[in-house]
C-alpha cells in the first residue's frame, strides 16, 4: 500500500475531497462548461471594457478591478468562434491563473453563469478525441451531471499566459507583413 493510500484512508476529509470537487458551470459558445471553483474569484457585470490594439481577436481589452488592470478574453471568440453578443445574462468570471512570473487575474466573457455543481471524481470521463468544438488539449474531463454531459475546462491551458503572448506577437507580425505588402502592391 502506498503513501497516498494509507493517507485517504486515515483521514476522511481527504478522501471527500478526492471524491467530489465543486465547479462552477456556465454557458459559453452554446455548450455548458465547468471549472474549478477554486480558480474562480468573482463574477461580475459585463461593463466597460477598454480594448487594446492589435490584439488578438479573443482578447478583449482590459477592465480596472478596484484599481487594477484585468486582461478580459472573450471565451467564444478563444474556442474558434465570433465575439460573443453582450446579452442581458452575459457577464465576466474573474479567475487566478498561475504562470511562471506568479499568479495573475483574467476575466473570461461568457454567455451566462448557470450554478456551482458538485462533481464526483467517478462522475469525470477522460477529454475525448473527437466530438466537441474546444481545443481537446483545453478540456480536463467530461463531467457527468443530471444524464448529460459538462465540458470541464483547463484553465491553467485555455488562459495560458505564454501561448496568447506568442498568438499577440503572431498576430502583430502578420499585421506588420500586410502593411509591407500594401506599398508593394500599389506600386504595380
Amino acid at each position: 500500500m502506498d503513501a497516498t493510500t494509507r493517507a485517504r484512508q486515515a483521514d476522511p476529509a481527504t478522501l471527500v475531497a478526492a471524491e467530489a470537487q465543486q465547479y462552477l458551470t456556465f454557458s459559453a459558445k452554446g455548450e455548458m462548461f465547468a471549472l474549478g471553483i477554486l480558480n474562480v474569484k468573482e463574477i461580475i457585470e459585463f461593463g466597460t471594457v477598454t480594448q487594446i490594439p492589435m490584439m488578438p481577436c479573443f482578447i478583449r481589452g482590459v477592465i480596472n478591478l478596484r484599481g487594477a488592470v484585468v486582461p478580459v478574453i472573450d471565451l467564444r471568440a478563444r474556442f474558434g468562434g465570433g465575439p460573443t453578443e453582450v446579452q442581458r445574462r452575459t457577464c465576466i468570471v474573474i479567475v487566478e491563473v498561475a504562470h511562471p512570473d506568479g499568479r495573475q487575474d483574467l476575466g473570461i466573457v461568457v454567455d451566462a453563469v448557470s450554478e456551482v455543481l458538485e462533481i464526483a471524481a467517478a462522475e469525470i470521463e477522460p477529454a475525448p478525441a473527437f466530438g466537441s468544438s474546444v481545443r481537446a488539449d483545453f478540456i480536463a474531463g467530461m463531467g457527468k451531471v443530471g444524464g448529460r454531459f459538462v465540458i470541464i475546462l483547463d484553465m491553467a491551458r485555455v488562459l495560458s499566459v505564454e501561448e496568447m503572448a506568442a498568438l499577440t506577437a503572431l498576430s502583430a507580425a502578420a499585421d506588420d507583413d500586410a502593411s509591407a505588402a500594401a506599398p508593394a502592391r500599389l506600386a504595380h
